[in-house]
């Protein structure tokens, strides 16, 4: 057996897509969207392409598009040479997508493919698209194409595949009048999001946005609109304003249409009141028979049933655009025709026309194909011709009478040769008619000579015309008529998008997303938030879910209201599908602690820091990176940041961390710094040589009087940033010192409630790292409350719990933590076990609790109650007045609710009926309780 055929033997098509993911923003993989896909090359592993016998030919012949990529070469068929000396199959697949995204005009060119760590055979295929539906299908057609040619597959027919994949490609794509407004905002940096599958597009962001659907424009006046629909009310308006306009009237019987095209003069026009693109426009009707049979054609693309009978106006069709009150371009349009070459016949000639790769159905290409049906054939034979005669050479056979493009004209840019009198009667018709973009259907003999001389009218004004025949005439320059639409809606100098500030980390986000939120709002600002609450616009909470995700952000950044963004971003989120924007002005790094590890391939906290630091890396160069200058894997971000950094830090002048950040603002940056004094700690804020004391920790009420190290540190963050968002001094002083960490403000985030004379605190935490630092907070406001305390010493008691899906170690971990700090730890679960069986978190985490515990640990007794809620019970019932209890909560809105029944409960002629109607309290707050963390985002339409 020759070697080809032991190779053919050992090998078979075997690549498959293990898993597919879209990223709608900047991601783990690339600062722009793309997507993921994992494949697996099963025994493909083993035969790179220079072992596959005609792989390379074969792949060539079908994209030979391919010869242009670079790849790692750097250099023209650089892609060829690879496949030649051998590369893998996944590698072949990326640029294979690409290539097929390229044969439908969506020009995306980065990609890359990785191995996946561990795991022999299996890659990352990594790469950009414009469409996430065209993109997956292109992947898709690729391993299929690579498969096929491994070993053919009879089944697999490609040109057919190809040719599907084409048309799904422009079903997808935005006409060509969208897509030119669109290239322009992108131009100007103006970001775009597509609110549906067609044409409805928002341009800018918040309360900046305009809205376009293909050319409609949020300033378009539907009034205008209507006027523009209704063609007899259009010429009226037209013709008492002194614009030159045929002789017209509207009928809804043939005889009444007769009797007026005899009025009026012979030839007339008949044509639908309310039709649009030519359709059921007859044209020349020069006897009565030829009005009742035009008539009825007329009738049937009526709506309304009325048909418009209007002298015909004999010259050549020209269409004005007007945009904003100034012409923006002139086309001649010239009605679909072919023209005769002395041998073929005209059905033919229309075949070869139709063969035009510019041609398409609709208006999914610059020109549509000419359509023969049976008015079409009828106007042949009245030009003399059978569709299989041959007409002779030059001779020109129209195939309609209208000049529409959607019919299968063509046309000529006329814009520089228009008189100056006829654009200035084209800019009155749209004025008079309302429109901010409008089409004006000129009939004149010559448009570089005045209408009104040579005799001329307008016939129509449309509204929402097509650019396509001014931005790829077929004869002639193109206009670039998207400029003039983009200043009308984004005059120069004006914003199109509103200040971003994203927040990450392992702990804090909410309660430092919350902080900054709430400095903007005292300075009057509409603020959209997004937090493991919900989504909150303007302080007013909208849609309660985990709402720290891309599609949650992209819902606030649609919302009219919103002047700026707060965004709080999750691991979940990035690892999903990115962050879902474009770019964040303000992008805050807290700290990485080992959380959420196991899940969805980040197994080391090194590897979860990766994750954090898109939103570093989502940073522009005029934006600020604010980094903890104390965390070593948030301080190694500052290298993945293009824009400015601003260091927070609670370290100590004299240390090398402190000296670093002070050596960073002496050459021009900026920081937060902690000054620490017997009259207490100063937050100061540090630009260059300067430095601007903020306030003292114990004056915040978030800090609880300085002992909350976690929020001293959060409020810091939330000063760096919002002085990097160009907040005052006073402004950030003022905020601060306003927010505290009552349920309103910060709900399930250090919330201090008084119940029967115990000190309760109710907290988020639920990890080994937030634990402790709460851990830290029990301590000392424990000292405190001996102190306070007749007795002496007050009893610590703790309700833990945590996500079942932790590592086993991480939950026994937290244990050991919490019998650090309580003497007594109630453990619970939450409601979602997240995989688990029921009892099966507790029994881990009391485990390690009884660890901490033999090795000498405060914390004397330990016992598991799973509900929430009688757990909450069994802390108060067990505690005594003076004690304190934290409770690390997962409903936060049932938790409070149940602790406040105990305050109704202490007043006069109040009962308590073993916990009844415990969540029948007045405030609606607490009666309506967020969506578990695991619910999937809400979609956004």
């Amino acid at each position: 057996m020759s070697e080809s055929e032991t190779v053919a033997a050992v090998r078979r098509p075997e690549l498959k897509i293990l898993s597919s993911r879209v990223f709608r923003g900047p991601n783990v993989w690339h600062y722009e969207p793309a997507i993921q896909l994992v494949v697996d090359l099963g025994v493909l592993e083993d035969f790179p392409t220079n072992t596959i016998p005609g792989f390379t030919e074969g792949l060539l012949e079908r994209l030979p598009g391919l010869r242009n990529h670079t790849c790692s070469r750097g250099h023209r068929g650089g892609f060829v040479e690879r496949l030649e000396e051998g590369t893998w199959l996944g590698h072949v697949a990326e640029h294979v997508a690409l290539q097929l995204q390229q044969a439908v005009g969506h020009d995306m060119r980065r990609g890359k493919t990785r191995g996946v760590k561990g795991v022999r055979g299996q890659y990352n295929v990594i790469y950009a698209y414009s469409d996430e539906t065209v993109g997956l299908a292109a992947g898709q057609l690729a391993v299929r194409l690579v498969n096929d040619l491994v070993e053919h597959d009879p089944e697999f027919d490609f040109d057919a595949e190809f040719e599907r994949f084409i048309i799904r490609g422009e079903r997808a794509a935005f006409g060509p009048s969208t897509q030119a407004i669109i290239d322009e905002a992108v131009s100007r940096d103006i970001p775009y999001i597509r609110l549906n599958t067609s044409s409805l597009v928002q341009l800018g962001q918040g309360v900046h946005a305009k809205r376009i659907r293909a050319t409609m424009t949020s300033n378009t006046s539907s009034v205008a609109v209507d006027i523009a629909s209704n063609k007899e009310l259009t010429l009226t308006l037209l013709g008492n304003a002194g614009l030159p306009v045929p002789r017209s009237q509207s009928v809804r019987r043939v005889d009444d249409a007769v009797r007026l095209a005899e009025r009026i003069g012979y030839p007339v026009v008949v044509k639908p009141l309310d039709g649009n693109h030519g359709r059921g426009v007859i044209l020349n009707l020069t006897d009565a028979d030829a009005v009742r049979a035009g008539f009825e054609v007329a009738y049937e693309e009526s709506r309304n049933g009325w048909v418009i009978v209007e002298t015909y106006v004999t010259g050549k069709d020209y269409r004005c655009l007007v945009i904003d009150g100034k012409i923006a371009a002139i086309a001649e349009r010239v009605p679909a025709h072919v023209i005769g070459d002395g041998t073929s016949t005209v059905a033919g000639l229309v075949e070869q026309t139709n063969a035009d790769p510019r041609r398409g159905v609709g208006h999914e290409k610059v020109l549509t194909k000419i359509k023969v049906n049976e008015a079409a054939i009828e106007l042949v034979a009245q030009q003399g011709f059978a569709m299989d005669d041959v007409p002779p050479q030059g001779e020109m056979i129209k195939l309609t009478l209208t000049g529409n493009m959607s019919t299968g004209g063509i046309s000529i840019d006329r814009t520089m040769e228009a008189h100056p009198e006829n654009i200035e009667i084209a800019e009155e018709a749209a004025r008079v008619i309302g429109l901010d973009i409008a089409g004006i259907d000129f009939i004149a003999p010559d448009i570089t000579q005045p209408v009104r001389e040579t005799g001329g009218a307008i016939c129509e004004v449309n509204a929402a015309p097509g650019f396509r025949m001014h931005t790829h005439p077929t004869i002639g320059d193109p206009q670039y008529i998207a400029k003039p639409v983009i200043d009308m809606l984004f005059p120069p100098g004006s914003p199109s998008r509103i200040p971003i500030i994203a927040v990450t980390g392992t702990n804090g986000k909410t309660t430092t997303s919350r902080m900054i939120a709430h400095i903007f709002k005292g300075i009057g600002r509409k603020v959209g938030m997004t937090s493991t609450d919900g989504v909150v616009i303007d302080e007013r909470l909208v849609i309660r879910s985990d709402a720290s995700g891309p599609r949650s952000a992209k819902m606030v950044l649609q919302n009219p209201r919103v002047d700026m963004a707060v965004f709080e971003v999750a691991r979940g989120g990035i690892l999903r599908e990115g962050l879902g924007y474009e770019r964040n002005d303000v992008g805050v790094v807290l700290n990485v602690q080992p959380d959420h590890l196991g899940l969805r391939g980040i197994e080391t906290v090194e590897q979860l820091a990766d994750v954090k630091a898109v939103v570093a890396e989502a940073v522009p160069r005029n934006g600020y990176a604010v980094l903890n200058a104390d965390d070593p894997l948030v301080r190694a971000m500052r290298r993945r940041c293009s824009g400015r950094v601003v260091w927070f830090t609670l370290a100590e002048p004299g240390t090398e961390i402190r000296e670093s950040v002070e050596d960073h603002c002496r050459r021009g940056g900026r920081a937060v710094m902690l000054d620490r004094s017997e009259l207490g700690d100063m937050i100061k804020v540090v630009e260059g040589r300067r430095s601007m004391q903020l306030a003292w920790t114990h004056l915040l009420p978030a800090t609880f009087g300085g002992r909350a190290m976690m929020n001293v540190q959060n409020a810091m963050a939330a000063a760096a940033a919002a002085f990097a968002a160009g907040a005052s001094l006073h402004d950030i002083r003022q905020g601060l010192r306003s927010f505290s960490t009552n349920y309103y403000l910060s709900p399930g985030r250090l919330n201090e409630v008084i119940v029967e004379g115990r000190t309760v605190v109710v907290d988020y935490a639920h990890n080994v790292p937030g634990l402790m630092m709460l851990g830290d907070f029990v301590d000392k406001t424990g000292a405190a409350l001996d102190k306070a305390s007749e007795l002496g010493r007050v009893s610590r008691i703790g309700v833990i719990a945590t996500a079942g899906d932790r590592r086993n170690a991480d939950m026994r971990e937290l244990g050991e933590v919490a019998a650090q700090h309580f003497d007594v730890v109630i453990v619970r679960e939450d409601n979602a076990l997240r995989g688990r069986r029921r009892g099966e978190v507790a029994d881990l985490i009391a485990q390690g609790v009884h660890d901490a515990m033999a090795e000498g640990a405060r914390c004397k007794q330990v016992e598991i109650v799973l509900d929430e809620l009688e757990a909450t019970r069994h802390a108060i019932a067990r505690s005594n007045p003076g004690d304190l209890i934290v409770i690390c909560v997962d409903q936060h809105g049932s938790v409070m609710s149940e602790l406040e029944s105990y305050s109704r409960q202490a007043q006069p002629g109040a009962r308590r009926d073993d916990h009844a109607n415990t969540n029948a309290v007045s405030d609606p707050d607490f009666m309506a309780e967020a969506v578990p963390s695991e619910v999937v985002e809400p979609p956004l339409f």
